[in-house]
């Protein structure tokens, strides 16, 4: 088992930089090999500096499909949705001419579709070329928060489940969210972190305790064979 590395920067811009750089090889990498290649984001305020540089990256955008890792279920316009995010930070430039494969679907519950969601994200394959992942001060990443009802199934490992709805207490709709087979057997995963509190919450995480307390334990704990790579910027 590889252990998880963690990336230091003297700032956030350098730390974009970097990151975006090394998803950008990886991406490029794969449609070299394959002809194709798969990226996962996450949304929230802390990836936007990394968006802006990947989405100038001179790569073949028009083989890449590009996925959140979650999402609220509230449609692209809505002030919450990460797909709008990505419309705003990611999908510009070069990377505008990426393929976008979004999880809201028009429905009033994402169970109502769920049927749907599942076929659409197998169709993807097992192993995405990239993951980058963000994580809450309460431990949460993607849409696995602490103890919330839909979690345990997000963290099975059956490969048939590659999608998940979580209703957090916190949150006002639902989420949907990738589940943990999906995330961990990226090509390369990243967990993507900024500030000492975030630093203090993966420190907590990287100590014994319940998973469901701090969910993103299970991608900490995960067996790989390449390391979970951390980026940290104060």
């Amino acid at each position: 088992m590889a252990e998880p590395v963690l990336h230091r920067y003297e700032s956030r811009e350098a730390l974009a930089e970097a990151l975006a750089a090394g998803v950008a090889a990886v991406l490029a990498g794969a449609i070299a090999t394959r002809g194709v290649a798969t990226l996962a984001v996450s949304g929230g305020s802390t990836p936007k500096r990394f968006f802006e540089r990947l989405s100038k990256a001179e790569i073949d955008w028009a083989d890449v499909t590009v996925v959140l890792v979650d999402e609220r279920w509230v449609p692209e316009e809505h002030e919450r949705s990460n797909a709008g995010l990505l419309r705003r930070h990611l999908l510009q430039g070069p990377a505008a001419a990426a393929h976008f494969e979004p999880f809201y679907m028009g429905s009033d519950e994402p169970e109502e579709v769920f049927d749907e969601l599942t076929d659409r994200f197998q169709r993807l394959g097992r192993r995405f070329d990239a993951v980058i992942l963000g994580m809450g001060t309460d431990g949460h990443t993607a849409s696995w928060f602490p103890n919330a009802p839909g979690l345990g199934d997000c963290l099975t490992r059956d490969p048939h489940a590659p999608v998940g709805i979580v209703r957090p207490e916190t949150s006002p709709e639902p989420r949907v969210t990738l589940t943990l087979p999906m995330i961990v057997d990226a090509r390369l995963l990243a967990l993507h972190i900024e500030g000492e509190d975030k630093l203090s919450t993966y420190e907590a995480a990287s100590a014994e305790g319940p998973v469901e307390d701090m969910p993103v334990r299970a991608v900490l704990r995960a067996t790989r064979q390449e390391p979970l790579n951390i980026f940290w910027a104060p």
